[in-house]
């Protein structure tokens, strides 16, 4: 601790608060050698009062998913009980303690937190990771995501690393320089023993920068006439490989049995020492080790005195000699209780291809998948990869190692051993799985315009070989195609709907995915009378029991947007709403990140804004979280039926941006709609026009293109340019000429009234308020009052007026339509009438943030801390010190109270 006064200061300031009931998160960060390891065994000598978690990353276990948290975790594994069921069966199953389907890696970092918060509940604790550069990568991913959450939880991490990656990028850093001069002069004393001239003494304090570990080390087995003649000037190794060189010195100095037993203790990553004795025996090493020249020390585990007295070992060792040890390690492993370990050290034994070692690795790979070490699974993958001679094998073990690299988010490897299959000879069935394998990675990292086409060109080849996933990959390429829509390359909805609809079909019953992609394809091909029941059938279908896990949380969506484009609003609430609680159940959370957008949106068409908001800030979390590219759909329809313009424009205007720039050309056209739904709001009609004319022109097949037909319905015609009212209207009439559904029938309707004059206009006013009067749309029933009213008082009919706008404005008051209400308002005080604007939101809720807003209602809603927690990617404790500020900001006392406390515009309106 000499000379790190100030570091020791930051980390005693860290553990007060933490014993205060405040988590803090510090990365220590330097160079080998510089104290990071000293530093935090002071903050664990420090840490009185204060319940110690600990784990170690080791080089040799990167390619092991999990293996540092588990070494973590162990301690609380009695408390997973406690846990909700979907976290409790992820950690369960990557820990090897249940069978199950691989969890997502953010549901077993949840599970992590939950278990870290409830430890903290009954005393305050510290996490240690050092040498956090070597964690595995599904460890280092689970600990960065607990890292940024503990809010409220009285817990401490603290992370030791050369380099930070990616996993812990942005968390707060203590960077470590070397020692100032007079502490690194006072420090290389010590070690050397006798007085070096000052010369000498200041060259070697610059040449190592201060580092202790360099100034306690590289002098140590030197003579005086060696550091006299300028020990380090020579050679070009980095400090580091110079470290490395005074342990090798030491080695060199010790017997052959004992340099060779320290090889066998750098190759085993665990650190047991009965392993290691048992490699020993192997290789008939008969020397003892308690402790062997400092360099090793045995207790109930074997430990290096330094990290770098591992790697020193291990790199200077001849590869003979490192393929000796892990062979013996190998056979000293047990195959039954640690295969993977014994499948790991086998390859590294192996001289060239092995396949019978392949085959082991392909097992360990298996295996890791199916805990979810999507990383671990890949690493195993690629070295099967290398020991393969035959190229058909060597083909599939890369195009395996391709797509668990996917599922890991390593794109670069992913695509790297996607080249190596293609190197190799593949036949139809593999140049289609890397037509698919490389879409399946355009579209993880930006769901865009590249993806369609490898899909279509995959599932063109599956034809012929696989008829049904042939027709799995067709709607895969369908989706695709949907989120890029206008900014499709050269293959975008009509070009994947033509091939789906020649493609041969399954000789057995076709399944609602069948179905789906039917009509799907018929609506492209303008067959919308024979598109629309097969979109009602299948969307029925998706939103039913009987439909499959897998289909929904692959299709789910999809099946929305079928329903809504046949009108089928019922449809839309059911399947969104599964897949929702199926992707929650499962912990898929990039299905998740889609379906909450999707869901979000059907909610804030009928008018519930108080669940659209919850669902916006639980799309915001997963997005945060998982870090997918879906756009905010579901926070567009919220925000233009809301109407607040300088919250709604900005989001727009982002959104276009982002859209065009990543392909995500649906994403574009919801963002124009939006807006053309608040210039209406507002009474800016011309503006509107222009806005309208363009969602209502792109991708004319699409949804989302008949809701921005109603909107230029309406600016047309409050504009002053009847033809052009009059023409979308026509348009509008098509897509809804084959449907019985409420909703289409309800819009064109109120279209038709505006386009009409006299009694054919009032009636079909009626018949609009009538139809949508039998469905949950209410800001869709809403609009038609205020739209009978104006067109009431404009016919100088102003009592008739006043009943239709006073039913218009309070809906819209109580919905949270803000700019609608305002119009409706606006339209009420000039028919004579006074009326006081009410108020959007009380002095209380503007208090809240966005966060505490949405827990607040969920908790309404009645759920527990832990399932707040779990929605918003909280720790439970987080959930309480929110609702604590929540209840002192409404002056209540209780969760019973929240009902009542919260404004009527967030009421639940379901």
């Amino acid at each position: 601790m000499l000379g790190r006064r100030s570091e020791r200061a930051v980390l005693d300031r860290l553990l007060s608060d933490v014993r205060a009931g405040v988590s803090r998160v510090l990365v220590v960060r330097g160079e080998a050698g510089v104290g990071k390891s000293a530093l935090l065994g002071y903050a664990t000598e420090s840490a009185a009062g204060l319940r110690i978690l600990r784990a170690v990353g080791v080089q040799s276990e990167m390619e092991l998913a999990f293996a540092a948290l588990h070494q973590l975790c162990v301690p609380l594994l009695d408390r997973m009980d406690q846990l909700p069921e979907p976290q409790r069966r992820a950690l369960a199953t990557v820990f090897g303690l249940a069978p199950g389907p691989a969890p997502d890696r953010f549901m077993v970092g949840l599970a992590v937190l939950s278990l870290i918060s409830d430890l903290a509940e009954n005393e305050p604790a510290l996490v240690v990771v050092d040498d956090a550069q070597w964690l595995d990568t599904a460890t280092a991913q689970t600990l960065g995501f607990v890292a940024r959450r503990l809010d409220a939880d009285a817990v401490g991490v603290l992370f030791g690393a050369r380099e930070v990656g990616i996993e812990l990028h942005g968390l707060p850093e203590l960077e470590l320089d070397g020692l100032p001069d007079d502490e690194a002069r006072a420090l290389l004393g010590s070690a050397v023993g006798f007085l070096l001239d000052e010369p000498i003494r200041d060259r070697l304090v610059a040449e190592t920068g201060g580092n202790p570990l360099a100034l306690l080390e590289l002098p140590r087995g030197l003579t005086a006439t060696q550091l006299a003649g300028g020990f380090g000037l020579h050679g070009g190794q980095g400090l580091p490989g110079r470290i490395e060189q005074s342990f090798i010195r030491q080695a060199d100095a010790l017997p052959a049995p004992t340099r060779q037993l320290l090889l066998v203790a750098a190759a085993e990553p665990v650190g047991d020492p009965v392993l290691v004795r048992r490699a020993a025996d192997q290789l008939g090493i008969e020397t003892a080790f308690a402790e062997i020249d400092g360099l090793l020390s045995l207790g109930e585990r074997v430990t290096f005195r330094h990290p770098l007295v591992r790697s020193a070992l291990y790199g200077s060792a001849s590869a003979a000699e490192r393929r000796a040890a892990h062979l013996a390690l190998a056979e000293a492993t047990d195959s039954s209780s640690d295969p993977d370990r014994r499948a790991w050290h086998l390859a590294a034994a192996a001289i060239g291809p092995d396949e019978d070692v392949a085959i082991e690795l392909e097992r360990s790979a298996d295996r890791a998948q199916a805990r979810g070490g999507f990383a671990a699974a890949a690493a195993f993958w690629q070295r099967a990869v290398a020991l393969t001679r035959n190229p058909a094998r060597r083909t599939d073990r890369a195009l395996a190692g391709a797509q668990a690299s996917l599922q890991a988010g390593a794109f670069r490897t992913a695509l790297a051993l996607l080249a190596t299959a293609e190197a190799g000879t593949l036949d139809a069935l593999g140049r289609a799985r890397v037509d698919q394998l490389r879409a399946e990675a355009a579209f993880a990292q930006q769901r865009g315009r590249d993806a369609p086409g490898l899909l279509l060109r995959a599932a063109q080849t599956f034809e012929s070989l696989d008829v049904r996933l042939a027709r799995d990959t067709y709607l895969d390429a369908w989706s695709a195609a949907l989120f890029a829509g206008r900014l499709a390359g050269a293959v975008g909805l009509r070009e994947v709907s033509r091939a789906a609809a020649t493609a041969p079909r399954p000789d057995t019953a076709p399944r609602a995915s069948d179905v789906l992609l039917d009509g799907l394809s018929l609506v492209i091909a303008g067959e919308r009378d024979r598109a629309v029941p097969l979109l009602t059938r299948a969307a029925t279908a998706f939103g039913g029991p009987d439909i499959t896990v897998e289909e929904v949380l692959r299709w789910g969506w999809l099946a929305t947007a079928a329903a809504a484009t046949a009108w089928d609003f019922e449809s839309c609430v059911a399947t969104a709403t599964r897949q929702v609680e199926i992707a929650r159940g499962a912990g898929a959370l990039a299905v998740l990140a889609v379906g909450v957008n999707v869901l979000g949106q059907v909610v804030a068409l009928a008018g519930d804004f108080a669940e659209a908001s919850s669902l916006r800030a639980e799309a915001d979390a997963v997005r945060e979280a998982t870090g997918t590219h879906v756009l905010p759909y579901g926070a567009l329809v919220l925000s233009a039926l809301r109407g607040r313009a300088d919250h709604a424009f900005p989001l727009v205007e982002d959104t276009i941006a982002r859209a065009t720039a990543e392909g995500q050309g649906t994403a574009a056209q919801y963002a124009r709609w939006a807006k053309a739904v608040i210039l209406n709001a507002l009474g800016r009609h011309d503006e509107a026009l222009l806005w309208a004319t363009s969602a209502g022109e792109d991708t004319p097949e699409l949804f989302v293109s008949s809701w921005a037909l109603s909107e230029l319905v309406e600016a047309a015609a409050r504009s002053g340019r009847p033809r052009e009212a009059a023409a979308a209207l026509a348009r509008l009439q098509e897509k809804t000429a084959n449907t019985d559904e409420l909703w289409g029938r309800g819009l064109e309707a109120r279209a038709r009234a505006l386009v009409h004059e006299g009694d054919d206009a009032e009636r079909a006013y009626g018949q609009a308020i009538e139809l949508l009067a039998s469905t949950r749309l209410r800001p869709d029933l809403a609009r038609a009052h205020l739209l009978y009213g104006e067109w009431l008082r404009r016919q100088s009919r102003r009592g008739d007026a006043r009943t239709q706008l006073r039913t218009a404005y309070d809906m819209f008051a109580t919905i949270g339509m803000e700019a609608f209400a305002d119009r409706a308002r606006r339209e009420l005080q000039a028919t004579g009438e006074t009326v006081r604007r009410r108020a959007d939101a009380s002095s209380a809720r503007e208090e809240l943030t966005p966060q505490e807003r949405q827990i607040a209602l969920l908790v309404r809603d009645g759920l527990s801390n832990p399932e707040v927690g779990a929605r918003l990617f909280l720790s439970p404790r987080t959930v309480e010190w929110h609702l604590r500020k929540i209840f002192d900001k409404l002056s209540i006392s209780s969760r019973r109270q929240l009902r009542d406390a919260l404004p009527a515009a967030e009421a639940a309106t379901r």
